[in-house]
């Protein structure tokens, strides 16, 4: 999504009313203003906000004043304007200004630096070329809001609470933003779609070919790490779920014997039973009389 789509996103102001607040990271922010100005020459004079305030200028050209000190403004740039901050904008009349612009508070839960020190460092930058995926956001929720179906209030609130971490990060230090991402165990994370897979396909015949090809891995690849993550091969995994799901399903009296196989992958009652008897040491039947308990 690029800056010359913001320009489409002309029903931004349509989010009034539809989201006036969300959750980010565990902060809360209320929306208090949505906007959009047409590449047209405007001004909007020496004002102040209680919250914050930021445009993304997407065309044309002119000046941010805030304070004592003036930005050029271009495409591209992303500007605030902190609570407090005197600040004028005005478009130039030769190449008219067009912005998206959108008004938040935020209560951050937390003194220490982060994401969010963008927007609560009093004395930090006004002025980014980090809009990151900022224009996508604006797109999206204009798009959301102009033509709300079922959901859309869940997905304004998603877009919503990436708009404002998006915006911050935009200000933040390089320092602020740096962290160390937890990341899992990817062979664990891999083993984990198999054994899901499994539980997934009990009633269905299955391979070690099947398996491995979920995850994308040769057969022998899989076979290995599958049982040094878990100490027992695929099939052997396979057959011990099943009889679990056996085991639970025997003590529903409105299903056969029969009907428990099939449903655990057994096309025949005998090799079931076989099995069955094996593993828990007495046969369905058996199982189903006793409540699934074993008595001594």
């Amino acid at each position: 999504m690029t800056l010359a789509h913001v320009a489409d996103a002309d029903r931004f102001v349509d989010l009034a009313g539809l989201l006036e607040s969300c959750e980010v990271d565990g902060f809360r922010a209320d929306f208090l203003s949505w906007g959009h100005y047409r590449p047209e020459y405007w001004r909007n004079y020496w004002h102040t906000h209680s919250f914050h305030e930021v445009c993304l200028a997407y065309s044309g050209s002119g000046r941010f004043n805030n304070g004592d000190t003036q930005y050029d403004v271009q495409p591209g740039t992303v500007f605030l304007a902190r609570p407090g901050d005197v600040h004028e904008i005005e478009s130039s009349r030769s190449e008219p200004l067009g912005i998206a612009f959108w008004g938040f508070t935020l209560r951050p839960g937390s003194d220490e630096p982060g994401w969010w020190s963008g927007l609560t460092r009093a004395h930090g930058p006004v002025m980014s070329d980090r809009v990151g995926t900022l224009p996508a956001l604006i797109t999206a929720l204009a798009s959301e809001a102009a033509a709300p179906v079922s959901g859309y209030s869940a997905v304004l609130s998603a877009l919503g609470g990436a708009l404002v971490l998006e915006t911050a990060r935009a200000f933040a230090l390089d320092d602020d933003l740096a962290v160390e991402p937890v990341r899992r165990d990817r062979g664990l994370l891999v083993v984990e779609a198999m054994q899901r897979h499994l539980r997934d396909n009990l009633s269905r015949p299955i391979t070690v070919r099947d398996v491995a090809a979920v995850v994308h891995l040769s057969e022998r690849h899989a076979e290995r790490l599958f049982t040094q993550q878990t100490g027992a091969s695929i099939m052997a995994t396979l057959w011990r779920l099943r009889l679990e799901l056996a085991a639970q399903l025997l003590l529903d009296p409105a299903l056969t014997v029969t009907e428990v196989a099939r449903t655990c992958g057994y096309s025949d009652v005998r090799p079931f039973s076989t099995a069955f008897k094996r593993h828990y040491g007495r046969t369905p039947g058996e199982h189903r009389r006793s409540g699934g308990t074993e008595f001594v």
